[in-house]
């Protein structure tokens, strides 16, 4: 039995805690702040109840594998899982709405051609079917299995089997997700549909690989999840199944240094002063981890590069609280599309919030979250700089904004400003110091080509004894990829180097 430190209580740390908890070894959390779930957060107000990081899961099946794994309780007996139908409800900038069913190919090609036009469903249908070539190409090395030791086979293949494009004496093939959707889906809406899954995730499409394609392949082939009370009570969850397995939570434990002995991570010092020592010590992100060891180099020259995490983008959240019940039949999420989507992207570059933003709305229809029938919860998101490339506590920022994403929010829900009792607006700034990620960042799930400009380090490090997870490492970030990173962890802890993933 090992004694094993694990820094931080966010999702992937708590997951590798469960793990290695039942796998017969004795581990300690310690966590700067007071409380656990990383950027899975939850406001409360006057009865009103807000998730402020991740509305919706994806990919249940990995939190079902983690429940199953380290107790005889199933997740399903420990949370209420309800599949989110439609998935989500677009506004489009020239003012076309669908409603997508949740995973349903038929269903959505029927809606996309009823409202978009004929031709449109289908144009969409045959994306996702190359998407599907994407994901199964990648699934098991970008979720599944430790990263590669060549890895540059990854960096260097774009797995989506992109349309061949023909353009004056020249054939192409899309080599980032905004080619593959002005040369193969046209239609400036499905677009936008398309682009706005890299967009939750910070990603420019202009930049990023065509292989985030998978991103809205795995909305439509497993479905949106809610979970009745809130995200947030699925990190409560997990926090009670780790405590369940012996695991120990040590809050406002702020860690300042990692022990090293022999070569090896050795144990941990602390803010106060105090130290403990370990066997081995499970980290953080890997630029973090690394200014805990005095920058020491955790990776050789020929593996995956830490990249800052104040180069990500971060997200702004407005919180409403609404006089006026909600309607019976309004869909859980609403995307607001932006009216110029090139100045919104543009926007990023110099490090501005955008004027127009795309903004996301969270309605989520759970008595839980409200004080009666007599009011409503909203969430409304946005992307936008964080708070290195923006000051989002200058006078005025945070509410400038937040301002423009109710108006934006307005073309979804005509009254809405009318409605509001009052609002909380968080930023980057809120996530920086609930997560501790530089600038409040978001990061966004590995994917593969693009030189691997979108691949994250190991989990394990060149330092005997030391290891990362979470969304800064392997396989990236999104609640599913931090349930793997745990998972990806504990496998390589247990088993050894040899580990190859969960079959």
């Amino acid at each position: 039995m090992a004694r094993i430190a694990v820094i931080g209580a966010g999702m992937g740390a708590m997951a590798a805690a469960a793990r290695l908890a039942v796998a017969g070894h004795r581990v300690s959390v310690y966590e700067r702040t007071e409380t656990y779930g990383g950027a899975v957060r939850r406001f409360e107000r006057d009865g009103f109840g807000f998730d402020t990081g991740p509305g919706l899961l994806s990919l249940p099946a990995v939190y079902r594998d983690l429940f199953i794994k380290t107790g005889k309780e199933p997740l399903e007996a420990c949370v209420e899982l309800v599949q989110v139908d439609p998935s989500a409800r677009h506004v489009f900038a020239d003012g076309t709405e669908v409603c997508l069913p949740n995973a349903s190919r038929a269903g959505v090609v029927a809606a996309l051609d009823e409202a978009l036009g004929a031709g449109s469903g289908g144009r969409w249908g045959d994306f996702l079917v190359r998407a599907r070539e994407a994901w199964d190409r990648t699934r098991r090395p970008l979720l599944e299995e430790p990263l590669w030791p060549n890895w540059q086979v990854l960096a260097e293949r774009e797995p989506y089997p992109s349309v061949p494009h023909k353009r004056l004496l020249r054939t192409r093939r899309a080599g980032t997700l905004a080619e593959v959707g002005a040369w193969e889906l046209r239609d400036p809406r499905l677009v936008a549909l398309l682009e706005s899954h890299a967009l939750v995730y910070g990603l420019d499409p202009r930049e990023t690989p065509a292989s985030a394609a998978v991103l809205p392949y795995m909305e439509h082939a497993f479905g949106t999840w809610y979970v009745r009370g809130g995200i947030r009570e699925l990190a409560r969850a997990v926090y009670e199944r780790c405590v369940a397995r012996k695991v120990e939570f040590h809050f406002g434990a702020e860690v300042t240094g990692v022990l090293e002995k022999d070569g090896r991570a050795a144990g941990l010092e602390f803010a106060d002063g105090s130290v403990v020592e370990t066997d081995l010590v499970v980290g953080t992100g890997p630029v973090r981890l690394a200014d805990l060891l005095n920058g020491r180099a955790l990776y050789g020259a020929e593996e995956v590069a830490p990249r800052p995490e104040s180069a990500a983008r971060g997200r702004v959240v407005v919180c409403l609280a609404l006089r006026g019940a909600r309607e019976a039949d309004a869909a859980h999420r609403t995307v607001v599309h932006t009216g110029d989507r090139q100045a919104e992207l543009d926007a990023f570059g110099p490090g501005e919030p955008p004027a127009d933003p795309t903004v996301r709305i969270d309605r989520p229809d759970d008595p839980a979250l409200r004080p009666d029938d007599a009011h409503e919860s909203v969430v409304l998101t946005a992307t936008v700089p964080s708070q290195t490339r923006y000051d989002w506590t200058a006078a005025g920022a945070a509410d400038a904004f937040a301002d423009r994403m109710v108006a934006a929010a307005g073309r979804a829900l005509p009254g809405l400003r009318e409605r509001i009792l009052w609002r909380e607006v968080r930023t980057p700034a809120h996530t920086e110091r609930e997560t501790g990620a530089a600038g409040g960042g978001v990061p966004a799930p590995a994917l593969a080509a693009a030189e691997g400009a979108l691949l994250r380090p190991s989990n394990s490090t060149r330092i005997p004894g030391l290891f990362t997870v979470g969304g800064w490492s392997h396989p990236g970030g999104g609640l599913p990829h931090a349930g793997m990173s745990g998972a990806l962890v504990a496998g390589l802890i247990v088993e050894g180097p040899e580990f190859r993933g969960s079959q």
